[in-house]
């Protein structure tokens, strides 16, 4: 009977609202803890919360400087927004980013926020770029996903023609250093994202909240990967889960919920300002 996955712990801090060098400290502190085996930042262009004309940096270029200071974490963005940037130049961003790190890149990628969410919106307005409709945006997303593990993972150049990506002569150089690609992981709940993730990703991640609906996301996926012939088991369930730092044990009981639920892969959100030494904290409070 073959043994059931470990659970796997991270931590993500949003960069807004705080300094360069407080996301620093806490990432190199969780370096150095086993139990914390994944950290991740979001991809957002403007704070989404707090200030809005605060400091909000941005997701890849922070992730390669902290890709470059740390040793042992998987790292990634939970997640890449596809409507930012073109696909294959996703890509190359990628893969630079998997180098610098000795191959410790987990591909976090969604659809984009959705046009009902105002505060999020309003970074694609004010850095110039198309918002289009959510059907638009999951259409594309699968596309996307298509191209970049090809630029990936194929030694010539490539055209692909889709309805909404279009590329001629592509081609990537260097290649991530992990083989045949890294981890893809979609972050979404709705049913079309779910459609996506059956076909393209080795890890699903959905924020946390109402356990009973989460449960049924999962069931919905299932369900989509029978119907394309893909074993369920091959996508790691991963959780976004909100820490409370006044009470470690609702956090307690939240991970433990969702593990009960089949969530393997747990990724905690640490809300700033962060205490000292709250990897430690982590470890000791939430995870043993």
């Amino acid at each position: 009977m073959p043994e059931a996955p470990r659970t796997r712990f991270g931590i993500m801090t949003a960069p807004m609202q705080v300094d360069y060098h407080d996301i620093l400290r806490v990432w190199r502190e969780a370096d150095a803890i086993a139990e914390i085996e994944h950290a991740w930042l979001f991809d957002h262009l403007m704070p989404i919360g707090g200030d809005p004309l605060g400091p909000a940096y941005e997701g890849w270029t922070l992730l390669s400087a902290l890709a470059a200071q740390t040793q042992r974490l998987r790292l990634g963005l939970l997640v890449t927004s596809n409507r930012f940037r073109p696909p294959a130049h996703l890509a190359k961003i990628a893969a630079t980013v998997d180098v610098v790190s000795g191959g410790r890149l987990d591909f976090g990628i969604g659809a984009g926020s959705r046009p009902n969410h105002p505060i999020a919106r309003r970074e694609y307005e004010a850095h110039g770029l198309p918002f289009h409709d959510f059907a638009h945006s999951v259409g594309s997303l699968a596309e996307a996903c298509t191209v970049i593990r090809r630029l990936w993972t194929e030694d010539e150049p490539f055209d692909f023609h889709g309805t909404y990506v279009d590329v001629t002569g592509a081609f990537g150089n260097p290649k991530p250093v992990q083989r045949p690609y890294p981890p893809i992981m979609i972050g979404g709940r709705s049913a079309p994202v779910l459609r996506v993730v059956a076909e393209h990703a080795d890890i699903w991640n959905i924020p946390g909240g109402d356990i009973d609906d989460v449960t049924r996301r999962s069931a919905l996926l299932d369900r989509y990967c029978a119907e394309i012939g893909r074993d369920p088991a091959t996508i790691t369930r991963s959780i976004h889960l909100s820490v409370s730092y006044d009470r470690p044990s609702a956090t307690r009981e939240a991970i433990a919920g969702a593990t009960a639920a089949g969530f393997t892969h747990i990724v905690l959100g640490l809300p700033s300002p962060y205490p000292p030494n709250v990897a430690r904290w982590v470890a000791e409070q939430l995870l043993r």
